[in-house]
């Protein structure tokens, strides 16, 4: 009962809503109709319909009010938007000058360390490498198209990184001297006497590379030592730094020394490396010479290591018996 009479009432407010306005709106037209200037529908006029106009113009100016408002406020979020935008864009745009001045800063560092090398460079940036932290093969954005060709030496901040096995138009692939398959022909700078560096991803984690075959006969070589690539190198060009000695044992057989080197190049943060086009020259004479040296230290050679090294990697790793 009680819902129902609600209902009833809210119905009967609403019919005499509707006649109160129906009324007004009558008298509203009869007032503008109408050219008395007195009498009771001007009377009526003036004491009705004057202040339900008067709250009509306030509704409508507050409405009008209200539109403007609103498209006020449409304009400006239209206007934060676009200025958004604009913020988005020029973050955008000076994030990649940034990067661009920062990438060009480093180049013109690795080209201030590599000075030493007279040799003709191009600067490449590194786009891939394989699945686990360190830079062993990886690749960069340079190719044949830029002059780059297979066997050429890789140097980075200016030590030795590795060499180029494979070459696309813009592309290359550089195994560096960390991997285990490969191995580089060095000599230390201080005594002139010749070794290996033997990569050994196991050894990087410790921040050295493997230091083998070392002829020390004069026992002089010492822990800082330079290492630098060797002049009867067939691949890598001479006197590019390797790194520096940093253990040093002998060997059982009391003929050769074995050690461990800290690489000059930092393999787990490479970003640009610079590659040499110029490649190593080898003559006839010089590659016999090799062979028959060679031949001499065949004894010193471990051969399960070096047939190992050879049957995996062929054209990239490099081993005692060919002078690399």
């Amino acid at each position: 009962m009680t819902m129902k009479k609600k209902i009833n009432d809210s119905k009967k407010s609403k019919y005499i809503f509707v006649t109160l306005c129906i009324g007004c709106c009558a008298l509203v037209v009869l007032s503008l109709a109408s050219d008395m200037s007195v009498g009771p529908l001007k009377y009526v006029s003036g004491y009705v319909i004057t202040p339900i106009q008067k709250g009509m113009n306030e509704v409508g100016n507050w409405i009008s009010d209200k539109g403007i408002y609103l498209q006020n406020n449409v304009d400006y979020a239209a206007r934060c938007q676009e200025l958004q935008e604009k913020v988005d864009q020029l973050t955008a745009e000076n994030t990649e000058l940034l990067a661009d001045r920062e990438e060009k800063e480093r180049l013109e560092k690795q080209l201030e360390l590599s000075a030493q090398y007279d040799y003709d460079k191009v600067g490449a940036r590194v786009i891939a490498r394989d699945s686990d932290n360190w830079f062993n093969v990886f690749t960069i954005d340079k190719g044949s198209n830029d002059g780059i060709e297979v066997n050429n030496n890789v140097i980075s901040n200016g030590g030795l990184v590795g060499i180029i096995t494979d070459v696309g138009p813009n592309y290359a692939i550089v195994r560096s001297i960390i991997d285990d398959y490969s191995n580089v022909s060095a000599m230390v700078t201080t005594t002139e006497d010749t070794c290996i560096i033997a990569g050994d991803l196991r050894l990087i984690d410790e921040g050295k590379v493997n230091l083998v075959k070392l002829t020390d006969s004069r026992d002089k070589v010492t822990v800082g030592d330079k290492v630098v690539t060797s002049d009867i190198s067939s691949r890598f060009l001479p006197g590019i730094l390797i790194g520096y000695i940093s253990e040093i044992s002998m060997d059982s057989n009391n003929l050769t020394k074995s050690g461990y080197i800290t690489p000059a190049v930092d393999f787990r943060h490479l970003r640009e490396v610079l590659v040499i086009k110029e490649q190593k020259a080898v003559s006839g004479a010089e590659s016999s010479l090799k062979k028959a040296v060679s031949k001499e230290t065949e004894g010193l050679v471990n051969d399960s290591t070096e047939d190992s090294t050879e049957t995996a990697a062929p054209e990239e790793a490099t081993t005692a018996d060919n002078g690399q």
